[in-house]
């Protein structure tokens, strides 16, 4: 059995953008708004060189409410490919839930099994490669990926994200963070 380390993608991975028609802070809707956090590839490289096996399980609901096309967050995820290989950074897997229970794209607003909280896409990534869920960990800033990594039964650590902030305060996570650099620190200790 295989350890994991699940981790939510804005706000995590990579910065928040400023949308200037809401003055909101959100994931990237186009490739060139992609920044990655310096210590990111450092981050994730370390964790690997632990051989903890990564997945990103990113709720991407934009599409859903009408802000972004399908088109450019499937772009957007392939760029953030090319750039983890460009650093020699292996994702096991990248899983996505694009619904929103208040979108206006009907065919993809309702209530899914997939966003989190729901904890679908780590028991599925449990099953389909045999990972330890109770040596496993999911890394977010909001407090739907703590509930969804609590759901799953691994040990949770919460990004105290400022742009996040309106997105958390319910939930308990294991431990709470000001960064990345901070969760992978955390969990090598525990790794031993």
């Amino acid at each position: 059995m295989r350890r994991a380390v699940f981790l939510d993608r804005d706000g995590v991975i990579n910065e928040m953008i400023l949308n200037p028609d809401t003055q909101e802070y959100e994931p990237p809707h186009q490739t060139e708004d992609i920044r990655l956090y310096p210590y990111t590839s450092a981050c994730l490289r370390k964790l690997q060189s632990e051989e903890y096996e990564l997945f990103l399980v990113s709720n991407q609901p934009d599409y859903a409410k009408g802000k972004v096309t399908l088109d450019n967050l499937k772009k957007i995820h392939e760029q953030f490919v090319s750039i983890f290989i460009a650093q020699k950074i292996s994702f096991r897997d990248f899983y996505y839930c694009y619904h929103h229970p208040k979108g206006v794209v009907r065919e993809y607003s309702y209530d899914c099994e997939c966003r989190k909280p729901k904890p679908y896409f780590l028991l599925k990534a449990a099953e389909d490669y045999s990972l330890d869920l109770k040596s496993s960990w999911m890394i977010g800033d909001r407090d739907s990926d703590i509930l969804c990594g609590q759901a799953a039964g691994v040990r949770t650590i919460l990004v105290d994200e400022p742009n996040s902030a309106a997105k958390r305060g319910k939930s308990k996570p294991h431990f709470t963070v000001n960064d990345l650099s901070e969760a992978v620190n955390i969990i090598l200790l525990y790794s031993h």
